[in-house]
């Protein structure tokens, strides 16, 4: 049984539960308004009594279950094992099945299905972004909006690219000797805005003798409509990616997304529970995608010496659903410290939440920004000159904290440092060739 489908298939994660509060120790929104609800605890005793019929499942019990940014950090503490992220996401699509989608959830959801109408309107909001965005002074790292539409002025968002990256790159990029074929799932984030940390995907692939294959067909992995309970718009989404890379076969697939790659392993099968042929295709694909740098250090392993000295001081920020959500924590480390001129810096609670969360950040943005206010503050006490993370909505939240905060640090994504490297490794081969 599908957690996506009853409540009753959580019904077991419910009864590990003993109410000890461990979770109160490291729940990021408990943290900052100490209300019960908040945290995994009090939700789970709202879900119990919602089944035992005691509650109904209203607007204002679905407006607390938002109340989390499914870092799985009470996952990683809890003594009785208790998996929330399951329990939540069940309560979420349940909410919806009772009471509905949002409105303008539903709009944007079904924008999200509709593919290429998804990839117009984001077209369009690049031509036309300089009517609603009044880009920082000085800096091409982002934009404010001109009217507070209700997620703050203060926030710094990332451009629009001129050019989503699907659209730049070929459906196969080959290379000598090719030791395999690597499909490159791009996620909406690096497609639309940060198409610099594409392409460095990009380069290092192609530097490490992989043909690269670009599904046109792929697009949103759906879990914005997942954690929010559209569970008919994710199953869209995600039976539109699978098919997309089973047609063109890689070997595997790679994404620099946590949140995309934690779709492609978990959500794709848990999805599909019920339904025995895409459950059969997304528990094949599931097997053979990987973060970037989880391939890079498992699968190649990349090439060590064309390295070149890389002068930054570096800290580096773990994304939840990266580090927690597919235990990949240390091959970033491992990549960043193999990198001449390289100084690595721990910050302090490097796995603590950012406070993004994605969707999370546009319904709590004041609660957002507060969770966000602690990862600057341990970002700043390293004196570092650029933050390294994993995931492309976490270099969003870093950046806009970072430049609001009037810290001097550039935020980049593990593999544009590794693409800078080895670029700095053929223009001293070039200098000492002549």
């Amino acid at each position: 049984m599908s957690i996506y489908s009853s409540l009753d298939s959580i019904q077991d994660e419910l009864n590990k539960c003993m109410k000890c509060g461990n979770c109160q120790e490291v729940c990021p929104i408990y943290k900052e308004n100490r209300r019960e609800v908040s945290v995994a605890r009090g939700k789970i005793s709202l879900v119990q009594m919602v089944m035992k019929g005691e509650v109904e499942m209203t607007e204002g019990i679905a407006d607390r279950l938002s109340l989390c940014t499914t870092c799985m950090a009470c996952n990683k503490i809890c003594p009785c094992g208790v998996r929330f992220d399951k329990i939540i996401l069940a309560a979420r699509a349940e909410a919806v099945r009772k009471k509905g989608l949002h409105p303008v959830k539903k709009i944007a959801f079904t924008a999200l299905k509709a593919n290429r109408l998804f990839d117009f309107g984001m077209k369009m909001g690049s031509t036309f972004q300089g009517l609603a965005m009044k880009r920082v002074h000085g800096s091409d790292k982002g934009a404010r909006l001109r009217i507070d539409i209700g997620i703050g002025k203060e926030k710094i968002l990332p451009n629009l690219a001129p050019r989503p990256l699907k659209d730049e790159l070929p459906e196969v990029t080959k290379v000598k000797e090719p030791k395999m074929r690597v499909g490159y799932y791009i996620g909406c984030m690096t497609n639309y805005f940060y198409t610099d940390m594409g392409k460095a995907v990009v380069d290092v692939l192609k530097e490490n003798d992989c043909e690269i294959v670009v599904p046109k067909d792929q697009g949103c992995c759906g879990t914005p409509a997942a954690v929010n309970g559209d569970v008919e718009s994710a199953k869209a989404c995600a039976r539109r990616n699978l098919l997309a890379f089973e047609k063109l076969n890689p070997d595997v697939i790679i994404s620099n997304c946590s949140s995309c790659g934690e779709a492609w392993k978990h959500t794709f099968p848990q999805i599909f529970e019920e339904d025995s042929e895409m459950k059969a295709l997304a528990d094949k694909w599931a097997a053979r995608t990987y973060d970037i740098a989880e391939f890079l250090i498992h699968k190649v392993p990349y090439k060590k010496e064309g390295l070149g000295p890389v002068q930054r001081k570096v800290t580096y920020h773990d994304p939840c659903h990266l580090n927690r959500g597919q235990g990949v924590n240390q091959e970033p480390r491992q990549i960043l410290n193999s990198i001449p001129g390289l100084e690595f810096i721990e910050m302090k609670k490097p796995d603590r939440c950012c406070g993004m969360a994605g969707s999370f950040y546009l319904v709590h943005p004041d609660l957002s920004g507060q969770i966000g206010t602690k990862k600057i503050a341990d970002i700043a006490q390293t004196h570092t000159d650029t933050v390294v993370t994993g995931c492309p909505a976490c270099r969003l939240q870093l950046t806009s904290g970072v430049m609001n905060a009037g810290l001097h640090e550039n935020v980049m994504h593990t593999v544009q440092i590794l693409a800078e490297s080895y670029q700095a490794g053929k223009k001293g081969a070039k200098q000492a060739a002549r």
